[in-house]
């Protein structure tokens, strides 16, 4: 052996490549394979093991030393995991080493994925960017072998670096490969034994409650949280079948389809009741899993995992009251109602709605209205037998009957109690009553109860009405008929299918149409749809001031072009919404149109109804110069007074009395009535409905100014067509 100028010794001959493997060094490597292995069967440290590898690797090449290192997926860089041998320094060096062409031997092993044989580190290419490492620590040659896992991905390295250039005999290849697998198992091992940890940590420690039984039902295991939740140590239930905790509430019946389950399916889960050391029941949901042995035959083993649903059955059961209990009276509420009403059952409902409980709220105040309720609440619970008593509504009570009842009797029951008692609440003494409805049957129920106290309640206070099927019930295809025209309008509305057509009113002293109503139609599908189809379900689904805002900005901007006066109609639900002073402005404005070009037309009800905030908003409209008429008048209230109140610019006659004055002696006396008070109050009447030459003879005969209908003008798109005479 000789030295070279470097002062590292070299191999006279490299004949080592063709010396064939010994016996000797075979069973060299076949007693560092066994004694490794047996300190991993002894529980060995994965640090320990692995250096004791690298030292007995040594030992078979003097003047080497071993090293290991491993790949960080994440960073894509390599460090030292083990070399004893090797000074800290060296390891520092070599930290996050980066794989690739020029990274040594290790990191073109991990590169190339395969052994790299370098025998001079001080001129070989692959140590390029090592260089100076192989100068320092004096390492002529290095051979490394990739550490591969089980799917032949690479993890590391496993390499003996020599202090002489050298190259690798065949035992020596042998020996990096053997090391280099050995490697992977004891890694792999300390993963399993990682994962063994966390699994035995988080059994151990789990707040469910933890057994294990053999195959003959013996409980082997338990964790601490079984121990807390049935008082019992382990020393205490080992060997003992779990049925000593069985508490007798769950039936043979029950336990036999959880073994068929655990037979057939090898698993089961269930609520069940058991019972503590003290005696005490525990309810619990159990998940039971049959545990296989390794060819998956035989039944080794059943895990059981006790999860407690103590609380979660107290907040559940929380939950049902606040969902089902009204807070103030604690009786059952409509959510309830309608859960007990949902099965379909014949049953009988009756609704009671306490009379004039807003003025007892105004009169004495919420808290007195709330002790009052809390006390009907009281006297129906504790004086009358009823299946289910609830609370629906701020002032409505209901009364459930699975059994069949004499509703009239119940309800006279009912009227007679409150009718001969006093109710105090503190220093108030009241007399209260109820309107009653009722309804008995297998569908419904609330609906058809709801329906019977509305019609109540117009009967009269302490009135009751009994639903009656045949002539109460709304047809199915009439509810139909009004989810289609409900759907319609929505879709009429938002795609612009709603046009106003003029109709002509003629002044009957001129003999000419100076004015014209807007009036509202549907037009979908080349056919035209009117009012009198869309009015009413466009009410209930309150739409009506979507359609009145329409008009108004298609009707203002027609009449833009012209100095006609008009007329729009003007709804209930316009002046609750209050922005029809400020929309009818805005609009005006927008088109140039005078206000005194303008007649809004509302029904007789809502002059007559005398809302406070109607009639402001009326006063205010004229005062800003709109002209106000009185549209169908005598077909409601005829409330004089009120009308000579809002100074009405005109009153319209309704349509029911002019069409037969000139046949009917009643119509034409209430129409000749009101001509007459108009005239004494200075209001232009209007005549609706002229569609004979008869009729509009009376109609002048009685002075009316102005007329109408059919016979002067139909309604149609443009003014022109509006004003033909037919």
């Amino acid at each position: 052996m000789q030295k070279n100028s470097t002062g590292c010794r070299v191999l006279e001959n490299s004949t080592l490549n063709e010396i064939a493997i010994t016996e000797k060094e075979y069973n060299d490597i076949l007693n560092i394979q066994s004694e490794i292995l047996g300190m991993l069967a002894s529980g060995g440290s994965t640090t320990e093991t692995l250096a004791r590898l690298c030292t007995l690797a040594e030992s078979l090449l003097p003047n080497a030393m071993a090293s290991i290192m491993l790949l960080n997926k994440e960073s894509g860089f390599m460090s030292v995991l083990s070399a004893p041998s090797a000074p800290k320094i060296a390891h520092d060096a070599l930290s996050n080493l980066k794989p690739g062409p020029c990274g040594g031997s290790c990191g073109n092993a991990v590169f190339e994925n395969k052994a790299q044989y370098v025998e001079d580190t001080f001129n070989d290419g692959r140590w390029s960017n090592l260089r100076q490492l192989a100068l320092d620590f004096n390492l002529c040659a290095c051979w490394s072998m990739p550490v591969r896992n089980e799917n032949k991905e690479v993890i590391g390295t496993f390499a003996l670096s020599s202090f002489e250039h050298r190259s690798p005999a065949p035992f020596h290849k042998k020996l990096l490969e053997t090391a280099a697998h050995i490697v992977n198992i004891v890694l792999k091992n300390r993963d399993n034994e990682k994962r063994i940890k966390l699994f035995s940590t988080a059994l151990h420690n789990a707040a469910e409650g933890i057994l294990i039984t053999n195959e003959k039902n013996q409980i082997v295991e338990v964790n601490q949280a079984f121990e807390s939740i049935y008082g019992l140590k382990e020393k205490d239930v080992i060997g003992l079948n779990p049925k000593v905790m069985s508490s007798g509430k769950n039936d043979k019946k029950f336990y036999k389809k959880m073994w068929e389950d655990l037979n057939t399916k090898h698993k089961w889960s269930g609520e069940i009741v058991n019972k503590r050391f003290d005696g005490s029941l525990i309810t619990q949901w159990v998940s039971i899993s049959a545990l296989k042995d390794e060819q998956n035959q035989e039944t080794h083993n059943y895990l059981a995992v006790f999860t407690d649903l103590t609380e979660l059955k107290e907040t559940q059961q929380k939950l049902e009251e606040m969902a089902f209990k009204d807070e103030l009276t604690g009786l059952c509420n409509k959510t309830h109602l309608e859960k007990l009403i949902s099965l379909d059952n014949e049953q009988t409902l009756i609704m009671l709605n306490v009379n004039n409980f807003s003025y007892i709220n105004t009169a004495y105040g919420f808290e007195t209205g709330d002790k009052l309720l809390i006390k009907i609440a009281e006297i129906l619970r504790e004086n009358f037998k009823f299946s289910h008593i609830c609370r629906i509504n701020s002032d409505e009570f209901a009364l459930l009957f699975d059994t069949k009842i004499k509703i009239q009797d119940k309800i006279s029951h009912l009227q007679n109690y409150f009718y001969n008692r006093e109710i105090k609440i503190e220093n108030i003494t009241l007399n209260i009553s109820f309107s009653y409805g009722a309804s008995r049957g297998e569908k419904n129920l609330l609906r058809n109860s709801a329906l019977a106290l509305k019609q109540a309640k117009e009967n009269g206070k302490n009135s009751f009405y009994i639903y009656k099927q045949d002539e109460d019930h709304i047809g199915h295809s009439q509810r139909e008929s009004f989810i289609a025209m409900n759907n319609l309008l929505h879709h009429a509305i938002h795609e612009d299918m709603i046009v106003p057509f003029f109709q002509g009113i003629r002044n009957n002293k001129t003999k000419e149409i100076i004015k014209f109503e807007a009036l509202a139609r549907i037009e979908y599908n080349g056919k035209r749809i009117m009012p009198i189809e869309f009015l009413e379900p466009a009410r209930l689904s309150g739409l009506l001031p979507e359609i009145t805002k329409i008009m108004i900005e298609k009707s203002f901007k027609k009449m833009s072009e012209n100095e006609f006066t008009f007329s729009i109609n003007i709804t209930e639900e316009d002046l609750s919404k209050n922005y029809i002073i400020s929309y009818l402005e805005a609009k005006a404005k927008e088109h140039a149109i005078k206000p005194n070009r303008v007649i809004l037309e509302i029904l007789e009800g809502i002059s007559s109804s005398g809302k406070k905030n109607h009639a402001a908003q009326l006063i205010e409209l004229k005062e800003r110069g709109f002209l106000i008429a009185i549209d169908d008048f005598g077909t409601e209230y005829s409330n004089f007074e009120r009308v000579l109140d809002l100074e009405i610019d005109f009153l319209k006659i309704d349509g029911k009395y002019i069409k037969d004055v000139n046949t009917n002696q009643k119509s034409y006396e209430i129409v000749r009535a009101i001509a007459f008070f108009a005239r004494n109050a200075g209001i232009p009447c209007i005549a609706e409905f002229i569609h004979s030459a008869s009729v509009q003879k009376i109609i002048e005969e009685l002075g009316i100014e102005y007329s109408q209908g059919y016979l002067y003008s139909e309604p149609r798109v443009h003014l022109e067509d509006a004003k033909e005479v037919i």
